[in-house]
């Protein structure tokens, strides 16, 4: 990765609040906020939920329309 490219990446993570950055000379010092990062994590888990849920109906959905499928075809 450029010097460039790990920049860009860095910015992005300090304008989301997960990284904060100390400027001394041309020394970049970065620190992890790992308070933004529960809150990120607690993000993750509540959707992770929630697409785990979805996930399991269409689950079940297909395999009722196989069954019944295959019940047909006999």
């Amino acid at each position: 990765m450029s010097l460039a490219g790990a920049s860009k990446h860095v910015k992005v993570l300090e304008t989301a609040g997960l990284v904060s950055r100390r400027v001394d000379g041309r020394t970049h010092y970065c620190r992890l906020e790992a308070a933004r990062l529960a809150e990120a994590q607690a993000w993750f888990r509540y959707y992770e939920r929630f697409w785990t849920d979805r996930l399991d109906t269409l689950q079940a959905i297909l395999e009722a329309e196989d069954r019944q499928n295959a019940a047909g075809q006999d």
